[in-house]
């Protein structure tokens, strides 16, 4: 073994020992890479770090990112959530499970208009935990739906996930919101069709709304009520996904339009005060500033591994395992996936995809159906204990009652649908392939 493979496995378990020591991804990344760097090519490599972090935010797909998490931060201010929920959850609570089917089906608009899955698993667990509970939801079931649901933000377009990922893999990120749609639609059908399920199993699980409070708000007013407070989400999914799928906008130009709609949806919903915009832009700033901190420190890791020929190491690694491309695929997912219960999704990105994208490229896989294949994957990395982020949003928020371990319990089949769905996009990549490959040339 050379010097050089030798210094590429210590950046490897030097990145493992420091997230397992709970340390800030994005200075293990940088750190590790600097200490190489150094080792490597000396301070020269500082110069490779400048321009790495210079290419980054001259990125304008990257530009959306900010944009969309202000519209975010808009529309949770605007309370939209809060009607939507109320209306749906009276349409739907005569059922078995309609209670649970409801906070999925709202989670899944909210999807659609925020891209953050803190603020989805938040504001769902806030509207519908609460009322899950009162009506007598198993806990396990209640927690399980909120997690699962709140966690469609990095899947359903529009998502900052997914412009990172088409921006990383050099892919149309228009294309990308097309291809990942189905999919996240799909697994939002699959959670539902889970619920309704084990709710006709076990009618304790998910007991109907009461006659009393079904009678508190007639059938017509439900049916009003779910109108004004789903068309103006609606109009804004429509107006932000239409304009990039119809190609008369970027990601960008749209995030742009739609964080101004979501301004206006603070008037309408009379939720607007200079106090919400600058707590909104505050949080704005602070999440962007994460996600790129994590983003320089991913490309100073990554330049210094790849510069070292580390993608060739690893490439000869897969080929002398003899596996084939599937066995690549089935490879990259596992480390997706355990990756996935350590660090956040910006991390198994910047890490993987430099990696293992050229691998699969090379065995002739679609890039597209690739990355789109990895967005699904990627749901889990809220969900996977122990350090899925959605599980501790909603033990934040939860009750005394709810333990860690009912939340562990009650995300479990979730997890196992969101594996399911993968593998239905890997046996029929058309699936995820067919609506961008018949978009409008101008994505």
């Amino acid at each position: 073994m050379t010097p050089v493979e030798i210094l590429l496995i210590t950046m490897f378990v030097g990145l493992l020992i420091g997230i397992m020591t709970g340390h800030p991804i994005a200075f293990v990344l940088g750190g590790i890479a600097s200490i190489a760097g150094l080792i490597g090519w000396g301070d020269a490599i500082f110069g490779i770090f400048v321009v790495r972090i210079y290419d980054t935010m001259n990125n304008y797909s990257l530009m959306a990112i900010p944009l969309f998490v202000l519209m975010a931060n808009f529309l949770t201010a605007s309370n939209v959530a809060e009607g939507l929920f109320e209306a749906v959850r009276y349409l739907l609570g005569p059922l078995k499970g309609g209670l649970a089917v409801a906070v999925i089906a709202v989670s899944t608009v909210f999807a659609a208009t925020t891209g953050i899955v803190g603020a989805s698993v938040i504001t769902m667990g806030l509207l519908g935990l609460p009322t899950l509970l009162k009506n007598g939801y198993n806990k396990q079931l209640a927690v399980g739906c909120v997690c699962a649901g709140g966690s469609l933000g990095i899947l359903i377009p529009p998502s900052i996930m997914l412009v990172v990922m088409g921006s990383y893999a050099q892919l149309s990120v228009g294309k990308l919101f097309l291809a990942a749609l189905v999919p996240g639609l799909l697994l939002s059908v699959c959670y539902t069709i889970y619920v309704v399920i084990i709710c006709n199993v076990r009618p304790d699980y998910g007991p109907p709304l009461s006659a009393e409070e079904a009678a508190a708000m007639p059938v017509p007013a439900r049916i009003k009520n779910a109108l004004i407070n789903l068309l103006p989400p609606l109009l804004l999914i429509v107006a932000v996904l239409g304009s990039i799928f119809g190609g008369w906008a970027t990601p960008t130009e749209a995030a742009g339009m739609g964080a101004f709609m979501a301004l206006i949806l603070t008037f309408l919903y009379r939720q607007f005060s200079w106090k919400m915009v600058r707590e909104s832009v505050y949080d704005t700033a602070k999440t962007t500033a994460m996600c790129f901190v994590i983003l320089f420190g991913a490309n100073a890791f990554t330049s210094v591994f790849l510069g070292m020929n580390g993608g060739q190491l690893v490439e000869r690694v897969v080929e002398s395992m003899g596996v084939g491309p599937w066995g690549a695929y089935i490879i990259m997912s596992i480390i997706v996936f355990v990756l996935g219960m350590f660090i956040d999704w910006i991390g198994i990105v910047m890490l993987v995809f430099p990696i293992f994208l050229p691998i699969m490229q090379g065995f002739g896989f679609d890039t597209l159906w690739l990355v789109t294949s990895m967005a699904v994957l990627l749901q889990t990395c809220f969900m996977t204990p122990p350090f899925g982020y959605a599980l501790f949003y909603i033990k934040s928020i939860a009750p005394k009652e709810i333990t860690m371990q009912d939340v562990y319990k009650g995300i479990i089949p979730f997890i196992v649908i969101v594996l399911i769905v993968v593998g239905i996009t890997a046996a029929f990549p058309d699936f995820v392939l067919w609506l961008p490959n018949n978009a409008s040339p101008a994505i």
